[in-house]
């Protein structure tokens, strides 16, 4: 394939002078700067139009006929909350940023100190490397070297693909170190509510029978039934008032897919996983750091791992030297 790089402007970019990244013949780089998200890639098939921007391989846009389905931001703001961030190489939390790995005591950066944690992994501000771009589809890459805090080196190449009903990501992960590596990952996109609505009036599915008890610094202390719990969405019913920052784990995968259902006002949604994900992180989005009003979008991480898995081993996929692990999730309208 070809990597077109051509400098074309899109949307909010535009108003920057930051260059797009469009199908077509292979042009010179790009004069103008990338955008706080860095390069945009926009791909798209029928009714639907996907930007993915080059830092963090961030899902930035998703619209069908022209209406965005996320709750977004502009590539030349750094964004808030991490939404559409892909997020390696682990999700969610690591207690005091400290970990044990082959007997190896192991410290990461806090970057949460007022929960003392160390959050959503390393490459939430790297760009990563385009391979190839087409009219329905963009590929990224990036290699992680090993620093003090987190001692091995994998690759990551990660896919993102447009059809008739939606959209789709596809993330593999080589170790390509000496040893074993300690790995997870999670996607962070929010799901916008109906225009001139609350994330209130969803009705929301998710097939799970489990959820994690977590301390005031939303540290699991361990696991009980949803059964009786404001947490009980087995059955698809409204959101209402119901406030969450929480893991899921017990997945009911079907055909190969665990399936999220959204019923908004206006439209049907569906997020599907597939079996290397089995935990859900969801975020109702009550209390932005910005100015906006909360509960304008909604997140359901698909997660391999579960919060604060480098310490329990808690769903932590292990890569051996030349090992790979692949795992896909994507949106579609119902």
């Amino acid at each position: 394939m070809q990597i077109n790089r051509r400098g074309a402007l899109l949307g909010a970019a535009g108003a920057a002078g930051a260059a797009a990244i469009l199908p077509g013949t292979a042009q010179a780089a790009p004069t103008a700067p990338p955008t706080a998200n860095g390069h945009l890639y926009e791909i798209g098939r029928g009714r639907h139009r996907v930007v993915v921007g080059g830092v963090a391989a961030t899902m930035l846009s998703w619209t069908v006929d022209g209406r965005e389905m996320l709750l977004t931001h502009s590539p030349d703001d750094v964004g808030e909350g991490y939404r559409g961030k892909t997020i390696l190489p682990w999700a969610n939390r690591i207690d005091h940023g400290a970990y044990t790995f082959e007997g190896q005591e192991l410290q990461v950066a806090i970057n949460e100190p007022e929960r003392d944690a160390a959050l959503h992994g390393l490459m939430s501000f790297v760009e990563w490397s385009p391979v190839s771009h087409r009219a329905d589809a963009v590929v990224l890459e990036h290699v992680l070297p090993p620093d003090y805090g987190y001692p091995f080196q994998l690759a990551f190449r990660i896919e993102f693909r447009v059809d008739d009903r939606g959209f789709s990501s596809t993330l593999s992960a080589t170790n390509v170190g000496r040893g074993p590596a300690p790995f997870g990952t999670a996607n962070h996109t929010y799901l916008a509510a109906a225009p001139g609505t609350r994330i209130d009036d969803i009705e929301l599915e998710i097939p799970a029978d489990t959820y994690y008890v977590v301390n005031d610094r939303l540290i699991p202390t361990g696991t009980a039934t949803v059964s009786g719990t404001d947490y009980d969405f087995r059955s698809a019913r409204p959101i209402g008032p119901t406030t969450m920052d929480t893991a899921f784990t017990g997945l009911h995968h079907t055909g190969g897919e665990a399936v999220v259902r959204f019923r908004r006002p206006d439209v049907d949604v569906e997020l599907w996983v597939d079996e290397s994900h089995h935990y859900l992180q969801v975020y109702t989005d009550d209390d932005p750091s910005t100015d906006r009003p909360g509960r304008q979008g909604l997140t359901v991480e698909p997660m391999t791992l579960a919060p604060n898995a480098f310490v329990t081993g808690d769903g932590l996929i292990v890569l051996q030297p030349g090992q790979t692990h692949t795992g896909s999730w994507g949106y579609r309208l119902a």
